[in-house]
């Protein structure tokens, strides 16, 4: 990009030598800070080295405008360049850097995600800085060679480019004359394009962190209550059999006994293991297999089986999707909080908007109830310890002394044969030891009878409590869904309530914070503009550009079908300092012009004639080297899209929209405000001073 606008190639050297450089002391400095190279920290490590070459661009294409018009040497050009530029890299910088602090404070699972991205981009960012301003002039002056008379006027290709992008440059600075005379009318249209962003940004649908296909699945068997371990194993081998058969997997592991239900000889756990991403071809992905084969097994008449995704963050839930718990906070009852349950089941997978609810844990299952006539024992003699003990002994085991054997403690064991645990009437063969030392069957004082009954008793935050989880429909967020979970619920008996756990709960949580997480980056880049500039209008001027940049992103993330989730809120924020860093390069030198004496408009048209080449230089190269992340394919793609797509929308918005929108705020702003320049302020000052 910088070859295509500069065409020489010492000129793209200088970018090439000082990226290193800033990533090597950035690498220093998470070291020191004890970070990881992961996802977050290279998202950050991307972002900074596209900022990194956009300060080097703003110094170099200075310094080749200046040797090119007024012939100067490399050293006395870089000098004068970086009179002109130091102010405005400076600002850049620290808004740059501040603007992501604010995420490095946020609470709960999604700060310590911010935590590590936020701070190794800001420190990426202050390097950037302190380079542009030391390194790169020097490089500058040491590198570069004069430019002969003539180079604009070059034939071929690069002249036709050089003339193409003058006509161009011509015709911007015509459009922006035009609207800065009708600024009134564009601040109507600025006006509605806020209206537009806050209509879409409501309406995108809401979701925690995007679905990533992991390289494998997770598979849930269940088989009705009472079934024999051999059972299982059918069910069991019936699905490996079927996910071997499938092109896209490489293994299968199966644990038999427990579940993320619970353990039980009707419960299991399959892991299919994917080919690697490279391996696999169109329509093979970890989500496109699992809904495969949730579609097979649909019909399977012994049991339940389920193919997930895992869960984006290991430790909050056991997949993908939403989970929550069904609570009776009013004491209704098991029997009420069934029914809430059925009706709530029952209801979501009725709901186009929910691929599937589910409850985990284990189904109620035949139990043994015994019957204690409470008289009959009194007068036996027996007390209810004594058939505790009894069960617990019989059922269960009972240690009751040890012994040495061959030189190690060994345990003496008690408990019933097999073949005497059985039968309800081996229970009532079972004798229990009276008051005084007389062993009484349990048949004298105790009946039988079957029923069904949980295997589980849950409770979540003190309340009885049932485990819900399920997914969203294909192309629904899991946001919308959680959505209509909650309308089911609220028509539900009163009483009954819910928690959402796991990344649901990480969801709403970061929901809350995006309002106070976007209005603090707003209010430290405002003061910090305020305290740079000494002035609340120019940085009123720089913040206005801020939506423009916003609504790009809201745009791309909504035309594509994207969620607002972490990455997009990350992507927002990087679109606020990037927005504001393109209005601060106009500002800037238009400031200096009027405070030299020049008119607001033709301070504002001079600015943005001088500073739209390296605006142009500076976007194109941020976004295509962003533009990898939205072609992202494997692992991390759904996060490198997610943050990708948005930075790119709001960079081209910020571009296209703010060159000609920031004239217009820079003269509508500082006439409505009634400012003066800068030097007739000190003179007023001193004026009333002497009087």
């Amino acid at each position: 990009m910088m070859f295509l606008f500069l065409q020489n190639i010492r000129y793209t050297l200088i970018p090439t030598i000082v990226v290193p450089v800033c990533l090597a002391g950035t690498l220093a400095i998470m070291y020191l800070m004890g970070f990881s190279v992961n996802m977050m920290t290279m998202f950050g490590m991307v972002l900074a080295i596209g900022i990194l070459v956009d300060d080097a661009i703003v110094v170099v294409e200075n310094v080749e405008r200046i040797m090119a018009e007024e012939g100067l040497s490399p050293a006395a050009a870089t000098v004068k360049a970086m009179q002109q530029v130091s102010g405005a890299i400076f600002g850049i910088t620290l808004v740059l850097a501040a603007v992501f602090l604010p995420l490095a404070f946020m609470g709960g699972s999604v700060g310590v995600i911010y935590q590590q991205f936020s701070l190794s981009l800001a420190v990426s960012i202050l390097f950037s800085g302190f380079l542009a301003l030391t390194f790169t002039p020097a490089l500058c002056a040491t590198l570069l060679k004069p430019i002969p008379a003539g180079h604009h006027e070059k034939r071929g290709f690069f002249g036709g480019f050089n003339r193409l992008f003058g006509t161009f440059t011509d015709r911007y600075e015509r459009v922006s004359s035009s609207m800065i005379k009708r600024a009134g009318r564009y601040m109507l249209l600025y006006l509605g394009i806020v209206g537009l962003l806050g209509f879409f940004y409501l309406r995108l649908p809401e979701s925690f962190v995007p679905v990533e296909d992991q390289g494998y699945l997770i598979i849930d068997v269940q088989l009705p209550p009472g079934a024999t371990r051999s059972r299982t194993d059918l069910t069991a081998q019936l699905l490996e059999n079927y996910m071997l058969s499938r092109e896209a997997t490489g293994a299968v592991t199966m644990l038999l006994g427990f579940s993320f239900s619970g353990m039980g000889e009707n419960a299991g756990l399959a892991f299919p293991t994917l080919k690697d991403w490279s391996e696999r071809g169109k329509g093979q992905s970890a989500a496109e297999e699992a809904a495969a084969f949730n579609q097979h097994f649909a019909g399977l008449g012994d049991g339940t089986v389920m193919a997930v995704t895992p869960p984006p963050i290991d430790g909050l839930g056991t997949s993908g999707g939403f989970s929550l718990r069904l609570q009776d906070r009013a004491g209704l009852g098991r029997e009420a909080l069934l029914a809430a349950r059925d009706k709530l089941l029952g209801e979501a997978n009725g709901n186009p908007k929910i691929l599937y609810a589910m409850m985990e844990g284990l189904a109620e299952a035949p139990q043994l109830r015994l019957n204690i006539d409470r008289e009959k024992a009194r007068a036996l003699g027996v007390s209810f310890e004594s058939i505790s003990n009894a069960l617990s002994t019989a059922f269960g085991s009972s240690v009751i002394s040890d012994f040495a054997n061959a030189g190690r403690q060994q345990r003496v064991v008690v408990q019933a044969e097999q073949s005497s645990r059985m039968t309800p009437e081996s229970v009532l063969k079972l004798y229990v030891p009276n008051s005084s030392g007389t062993l009484v069957p349990l048949g004298a004082f105790v009946s039988t009878h079957w029923e069904q009954g949980p295997v589980q008793i849950a409770r979540y935050n003190g309340y009885p409590a049932f485990r819900i989880s399920g997914d969203a429909a294909p192309g629904v967020s899991t946001g919308e869904a959680m959505a209509e979970i909650e309308r089911i619920v609220s028509e539900l008996p009163q009483g009954i309530g819910y928690e959402w756990t796991g990344l649901s709960y990480q969801e709403r949580l970061a929901s809350g914070q995006a309002v106070g997480l976007f209005g603090l980056a707003l209010l430290v880049v405002f003061l910090l503009l305020v305290a740079l500039y000494e002035s609340w209008a120019i940085p009123l001027v720089v913040m206005l550009i801020v939506p423009v940049g916003a609504l790009g992103s809201v745009l791309a993330v909504t035309a594509v079908g994207m969620p607002n989730d972490v990455y997009f809120k990350v992507g927002l924020i990087t679109i606020i300092g990037l927005a504001a860093k393109n209005a601060i390069l106009i500002v800037e030198f238009a400031k200096e012009l009027w405070d030299q004496g020049h008119s607001l408009r033709d301070a504002a048209l001079q600015a943005a004639r001088l500073r739209f080449r390296p605006i142009v230089m500076t976007s194109l190269a941020f976004i295509l080297g962003v533009v990898p992340l939205t072609l992202a394919t494997g692992a991390g793609a759904a996060s490198q899209r997610a943050i990708g797509t948005g930075v790119i929308g709001g960079m081209l918005s910020a571009t296209l929209l703010g060159v000609v929108l920031v004239p217009i705020f820079f003269v509508w702003v500082l006439s409505a405000l009634r400012r003066k320049p800068h030097a007739q302020q000190i003179a007023d000052d001193q004026q009333l001073s002497e009087k």
